[in-house]
C-alpha cells in the first residue's frame, strides 16, 4: 500500500506532492495565506466557489516566496507587519537607488575628487552614509528597549565634530574597502527594519524618526548633492 501524499505549492507556485500535510492555506486568485482553521476561510468555503482555488503551504517563508501575503483576520500580526514594511522599505530602497545611482559610472579618479561637498569626495560621502547606517544599527535596538541615544553634542561635541571623527577614521579607506563596508552595513540595516515591529514603524514613531533621519532622508540629502556637483563639473 503506498503511503499517502498531500499536494502542497512551492515558492515557484507549482503543486508537488508531500508525505507531510500543510500548515497554512492559501488562496490561489487573491494571493492570501493564512491559517487551516481561518474563520474567513471557513466561511468563504461555506459560500462556495472558494475551495477550488484553496492551496496549502509547508511553511510562512514558502508562502511569502510564493508572492501570497497574510490574511488579515487569522494573521492579524503579520499583515500589520507587513504593511509597515510596504511603506517603509520602498521608500527606503527608492532613495538608496537614487544615492547609488548619483556615482555609478564614476571612475575611481572621480570618486576621490575632492569638493562635492565642501573638502569631501563622493567617496567620502560614502563612508559618511554608512557611518550613520552604523548610527541607526546602534540606536534603533536602544529605542525598541525604550532607551534614547545619547546626545550627539554631550558625546562627540555636536553632530559635525561626530562627522568629523567617523571622516578622519575612514579616510584611509580605499575606494574598494568603502564600497565593501557600504554593502555590508546596508544589509544589515534592512535585516533589522524586518525584526522591528509593526506598530515601531509607524510615522510619529521614534523609530520610524530615526530611521528617517540616518537612512532615507540621509540618502536623498547626498544623493542631490552629488547630482549638483557631477552636473556643474566640467
Amino acid at each position: 500500500m503506498s503511503a499517502r501524499t498531500y499536494t502542497l505549492l512551492g515558492a515557484d507556485r507549482r503543486p508537488y506532492a508531500s508525505p507531510t500535510v500543510g500548515v497554512l492555506g492559501g488562496h490561489r486568485r487573491t494571493r492570501l495565506y493564512g491559517r487551516l482553521d481561518c474563520a474567513a476561510a471557513r466561511r468563504a468555503i461555506a459560500r462556495g466557489g472558494y475551495a477550488k482555488d484553496r492551496v496549502f503551504f509547508a511553511d510562512e517563508e514558502t508562502a511569502v516566496a510564493a508572492g501570497f501575503r497574510p490574511c488579515a483576520v487569522c494573521l492579524p500580526e503579520h499583515y500589520a507587519r507587513r504593511k509597515a514594511l510596504r511603506d517603509v522599505l520602498p521608500r527606503l530602497d527608492t532613495a538608496w537607488r537614487r544615492f547609488t545611482h548619483s556615482y555609478a559610472g564614476m571612475s575611481e579618479a572621480e570618486l576621490l575628487e575632492p569638493g562635492v561637498t565642501e573638502a569631501w569626495s563622493v567617496k567620502d560621502i560614502m563612508a559618511h552614509v554608512t557611518s550613520w547606517e552604523e548610527e541607526a544599527l546602534k540606536h534603533v535596538p536602544l529605542i525598541l528597549a525604550g532607551g534614547r541615544p545619547p546626545r550627539y553634542s554631550t558625546t562627540y561635541g555636536g553632530i559635525d565634530a561626530f562627522n568629523a571623527q567617523m571622516m578622519a577614521k575612514k579616510k584611509h579607506l580605499t575606494v574598494a574597502e568603502v564600497l565593501e563596508q557600504q554593502q555590508r552595513v546596508h544589509e544589515r540595516l534592512l535585516a533589522l527594519i524586518e525584526r522591528v515591529p509593526p506598530d515601531q514603524l509607524g510615522g510619529a514613531s521614534r523609530c520610524r524618526r530615526r530611521l528617517r533621519l540616518d537612512t532615507y532622508g540621509h540618502y536623498l540629502l547626498h544623493a542631490r548633492a552629488i547630482e549638483t556637483w557631477r552636473k556643474r563639473r566640467p
